[in-house]
């Protein structure tokens, strides 16, 4: 199914929802790669929605690519972030659930990539600009804090 939210949004409209996201802190020479998102300007990590039929690591993989032109491998996973709230600008509101994982560069020139893309920066870990989302706010607390299975 090629559009699997927006099907599902047709059947229960703005009505809160689950949905499954991958999300990827890139590293690299010691900074972190932060998208700043075109819907509502904020600054995040990059990553997206996962697909039917998509492991939690293939969609990272996807949306890194997607989203900056850079390839990364997953070096281990981050944590699982589970209880939090998110209301869209259209109003839809969900219970993301996000999977972060902790990547490296291997490929591909940093480049905004898709309508999703505002800017693209790497930032120092201690340098950090406020973030739109409390969910990459914490998985960014946890990077720098050296934590690694985190589960919230």
């Amino acid at each position: 199914m090629p559009d699997y939210i927006g099907w599902l949004r047709q059947q229960v409209g703005q009505t809160p929802i689950f949905l499954n996201f991958a999300g990827a802190c890139v590293l690299h020479e010691g900074q972190v790669l932060l998208q700043r998102r075109s819907d509502d300007g904020g600054w995040g990590l990059p990553g997206g929605a996962m697909e039917l039929g998509e492991s939690a690591e293939e969609a990272a993989v996807r949306e890194v690519a997607e989203e900056t032109g850079l390839q990364v491998q997953i070096d281990g996973l981050l944590g699982v972030y589970t209880k939090y709230r998110h209301v869209y600008p259209n109003g839809d509101v969900t219970q993301p659930i996000t999977v972060f994982f902790r990547c490296s560069v291997t490929g591909g020139r940093l480049t905004e990539g898709d309508s999703e893309t505002q800017e693209l920066r790497f930032f120092a870990l201690s340098a950090l600009p406020p973030l739109s989302h409390q969910q990459h706010t914490d998985a960014l607390e946890d990077l720098r804090a050296g934590r690694a299975g985190v589960y919230r």
